[in-house]
């Protein structure tokens, strides 16, 4: 019998766990060239705000030992734009749509939510309450419990489908801010956000971006991202979406066994876009190896000295 590779988040359905990292595949028009989105579990979008943002300007990238680091600041055609350029587009893929939301002030939150409660085919709203690379909001909402708890009841109000609280690794506890983010209302958390970082030039002496810091993603901040995951599922019963240095099935599985009902992909789309056709084939050998029938029998799975 083939596993099964079905997961639920909240109450919503997706053929499997694999996603996109939000930022990493735009709206998801450019992916939809390479391979059929169908393939996926969801489709995360970019950072979508109330105003269009221009972002940083370049440089805005910088490739690091085992990474990468990024200020683009938020880049997006703000929600007007999203609702009538992006949305038709969306409306028409075979896969979850999941809307990455960001303000720089709690009511543009709840604006935004509000607007993209009309759309059905926005399946959830990943709440970005921890980006490290903008100058106003940003980890602002996703580093003080009592924000974090406010800002998910202000958006539970407006939005009637499940909102996922995408946490920050730069705090002191991850758990208190899960917490937080339970007591407001989150229906499921994604597992971290980027950590903060710093790329120097030692010949020019500058930085290597014109934020001069920004987020760190790519395969060194794995272990960071593997430890929260296993910390916010033994404090909570959410589902949790991990992200962090993901690039290979092994990394997917090492995800499930802490505690991940599913994963999102990012950094490692940019060397390879076919990555996820790859994971899921090797996901189902892997699978039928270890006489494992569905996800949920990999979830929370590590075993622990």
């Amino acid at each position: 019998m083939k596993p099964d590779l079905k997961v639920n988040i909240a109450g919503v359905e997706f053929a499997n766990p694999l996603m996109t990292a939000s930022g990493c595949c735009g709206y998801g028009e450019e992916l939809a060239d390479i391979f059929p989105l169908a393939k996926l579990g969801a489709l995360v979008t970019k950072s979508i705000s109330l105003n269009p943002r221009l972002g940083h300007p370049p440089p805005r990238t910088a490739e690091v030992r085992s990474g990468m680091l990024n200020a683009i600041g938020l880049a997006n055609v703000g929600i007007e734009k999203f609702i009538s350029d992006k949305i038709p587009f969306l409306d028409k893929q075979p896969t979850k749509i999941i809307v990455n939301v960001a303000g720089s002030k709690l009511a543009e939150y709840v604006e935004v939510c509000s607007k993209l409660n009309d759309f059905e085919s926005v399946s959830m709203i990943e709440l970005n309450i921890s980006c490290p690379n903008v100058d106003e909001g940003g980890m602002e909402f996703g580093s003080d419990p009592v924000m974090t708890e406010k800002s998910l009841k202000a958006v539970k109000k407006v939005f009637d489908r499940p909102i996922i609280a995408k946490l920050s690794p730069n705090v002191t506890s991850i758990v208190e801010i899960a917490k937080a983010a339970e007591q407001g209302g989150a229906d499921a958390f994604s597992v971290i956000n980027s950590l903060v970082g710093m790329a120097v030039d030692a010949e020019s002496w500058h930085t290597k971006i014109t934020n001069n810091k920004g987020g760190l993603t790519g395969p060194a901040i794995k272990p960071v991202a593997l430890q929260m995951v296993h910390a916010v599922y033994s404090h909570s019963s959410l589902p949790i979406i991990g992200i962090g240095g993901i690039q290979s099935t092994t990394d997917v599985i090492e995800f499930l066994l802490c505690g991940a009902t599913a994963v999102q992909i990012g950094t490692a789309l940019f060397k390879d876009p076919m990555l996820f056709i790859k994971i899921e084939k090797e996901l189902l050998q892997y699978m039928k190896r270890k006489k494992c029938n569905t996800i949920y029998d990999l979830i929370g799975k590590v075993r622990k000295y």
